[in-house]
């Protein structure tokens, strides 16, 4: 069974965007696609940039740093064929953001 965790409020963040949450010193990009909400690792696998700070356009973040791509809701890269981030099951209770941490 896998142990939900807090990583914010639905109301910290806003539909289009995402944000960097710490989990057992992790750090987790989730983001808000029209309501619903994804989580992938934060370190994009080029050079390590913030994914969480990228700019998300429907289901696809942006690296801030270099400008690789990744779908959010697969974690898979649409920059460089073959590499795929880790991605955590997310769910909202009470207005609170969780995610399912091994």
């Amino acid at each position: 069974m896998a142990n939900y965790v807090k990583v914010a409020s639905v109301s910290q963040v806003a539909p289009g965007s995402g944000i960097v949450a710490s989990v057992n010193d992790k750090e987790v990009a989730v983001f808000n696609v029209d309501g619903t909400f994804y989580a992938i690792d934060n370190v994009c696998k080029h050079r390590g940039g913030p994914l969480g700070e990228g700019e998300l356009d429907s289901d696809t973040v942006t690296c801030p740093w270099h400008g690789w791509q990744y779908n959010v809701k697969t974690g898979v890269c649409l920059t460089k064929e073959g590499i795929t981030m880790d991605r955590y099951d997310v769910r909202v209770v009470n207005e609170d953001i969780e995610i399912a941490v091994p």
